[in-house]
């Protein structure tokens, strides 16, 4: 028997789940419990992260895969660690050579918005800097799903479902037939609980664990994508897969009512969330449920995402300083700017004034907080012959207009939509949090972190919590949970509110934190498919 996958639309009601050993909390079971394993083999946090992180691209490849791009947030040795390793575009890209061909703007799909992988490089970098055992072992456990299979998960199945409908209607092309020839090999997308597998998968993933990602940029497999780029009219080479290098970088942070709150400098977006919390910190909350707190929570997100569109790219190519546009000054700026009712948001001038995510803890007191994407579900639609690597199309996001912050360049990385957030106090670690789901992501961290601190919610609660989202102008999407007299609210105060059709907009969190007791929790969320496993 095999089920709808349109069945799945509602969060469930789950329990906060303690434990001391070790947790993972990740969006599918498979994979949580793969790097639970591997804690009890021996291995730490970061080990168990790497583990869950490629089982992942197995078992949902519907969000990520091992062509897209991966962030984390190490706690390691009474320090915070940030990790970028997003790759950028091709070296033979440019937007004159798009506009020569008739482009107008850079498409979902196809070889133009693929940019250079950084996951394989991502695992290859946390193992050797803090890893425990070898990437061999690590991988172990994704490589025997990818050859032996495993039964669809249902949230996994319904967006394999939608994604299939979607790729039929508009991918069409040489360098698009692979992608069916794995993902729907019997002319349809797998039925949940059906067992699928990918052997092509498997030996890539062999290849990345024997050479230690060097494979993927130097040898057969680069090989691989700059041969089948070439047939089909592709811009990556080898060259820009042997150029790659991920980057460590110094997280950044708003202190949040008396918590530090965490995420990446750019190219990612986290800082949206940290300027939506450093202008919302001005106000006083007393109460969740209140028309009020909706209206402010929105038309923070809304200033604060009118910067970052503008502002986030290639960190080497930023016009405007981090620092400024966190300052506390441009915050007081910004928070003048909300009023009774609902504005259209405009970006300021500081200077002047379809993801994964995955949390993982030990008993040594190390924590990661990681996140891996393809964008858009699977992703650009070109999948490399006999490899099972699914490219990301995370190009999408480059403005064509030169003149825009994030335009395209050769070489030049993206504004990011995918970020992983760290919370601490008085410089101990209360652990990693993340919200999965485009730009929902710092929408969702600013949401889950006031569930926290301002309404003293468990990390269960803080995550099962009705969810709106902010798309554009004043137009917020809202979960159908929400009190239907807040909602009427919000409109009256202008917002142009909409109960959302599906949940899935409202992204996939999870969350450990550490208690004073030394005891993890975790939470997950029944708007995926996600465990939290424990020890």
């Amino acid at each position: 028997m095999h089920f709808n996958p349109l069945e799945y639309n509602y969060p469930s009601q789950r329990t906060v789940v303690y434990g001391k050993k070790g947790m993972v909390a990740t969006s599918q079971p498979l994979a949580a419990q793969a790097g639970l394993e591997i804690i009890k083999r021996g291995g730490n946090a970061v080990d168990a992260a790497i583990a869950t992180a490629a089982c992942l691209t197995v078992v949902e490849p519907t969000s990520n895969g091992i062509g897209g791009d991966a962030f984390a947030i190490v706690w390691m040795k009474d320090k915070l660690h940030g990790l970028n390793a997003s790759g950028g575009a091709p070296k033979n890209i440019s937007i004159d050579i798009l506009k020569n061909k008739g482009v107008s703007e850079i498409p979902k799909f196809g070889w133009i918005p693929v940019t250079v992988p950084g996951v394989p490089a991502a695992w290859a970098e946390l193992s050797q800097k803090f890893g425990r055992l070898s990437l061999k072992e690590v991988l172990k456990p994704a490589i025997e799903y990818a050859y032996e299979g495993f039964p669809i998960s249902p949230i996994t199945g319904k967006y394999w479902s939608r994604a299939l409908q979607v790729y039929k209607n508009n991918l069409k092309g040489e360098e698009f037939q692979e992608w069916f020839n794995v993902f729907a090999p019997k002319g349809r997308a797998p039925y949940i609980g059906e067992i699928w597998s990918s052997k092509g998968h498997g030996r890539t993933l062999e290849k990345i664990a024997e050479s230690n990602s060097k494979d993927f940029y130097l040898g057969d497999l680069a090989d691989a994508i700059d041969s089948f780029s070439k047939r089909t009219g592709g811009y990556l080479e080898k060259s820009d897969l042997e150029g790659f290098q991920v980057e460590w970088v110094d997280p950044v942070k708003v202190n949040y009512r008396g918590y530090d709150v965490w995420e990446l400098p750019p190219n990612g977006q986290g800082i949206v969330a940290l300027m939506a919390l450093n202008i919302l910190k001005g106000f006083q909350f007393n109460e969740k449920e209140s028309v009020d707190t909706y209206h402010r929570q929105i038309e923070a997100i809304k200033l604060a995402f009118a910067d970052g569109q503008k502002y986030i790219t290639d960190p080497t190519k930023m016009k405007i300083k981090v620092e400024d546009l966190l300052s506390q000054g441009y915050g007081e700026e910004r928070r003048r700017l909300i009023g009774k009712n609902a504005a259209l948001p405009v970006a300021g001038e500081p200077s002047k004034g379809g993801t994964v995510y995955l949390a993982t803890a030990d008993g040594e007191g190390n924590m990661v907080s990681y996140i891996q994407s393809n964008y858009m579900g699977f992703g650009s639609g070109v999948v490399v012959p006999g490899t099972g690597i699914s490219l990301q199309n995370r190009g999408h996001n480059f403005s064509i207009n030169p003149l825009d912050f994030n335009c395209l360049e050769p070489g030049k990385r993206t504004y990011h939509t995918i970020i992983p957030g760290f919370l601490t106090k008085n410089n101990k670690p209360i652990g990693p949090f993340g919200v999965m789901g485009g730009f929902m992501q710092p929408q969702g961290h600013l949401q889950v972190i006031m569930n926290t601190i301002d309404f003293k919610m468990n990390p269960q609660s803080a995550l099962d919590a009705p969810r709106w989202c902010w798309t554009k102008e004043k137009n917020v999407e809202i979960e159908a949970t929400l009190n239907e007299g807040i909602y009427n609210n919000l409109h009256k105060l202008g917002h142009e509110v909409a109960w959302a059709k599906d949940n899935g907009v409202f992204g996939r969190g999870q969350i450990i934190w550490k208690n004073e007791d030394g005891a993890l929790m975790g939470a997950t969320e029944g708007r995926t498919d996600g465990a939290v496993a424990v020890w």
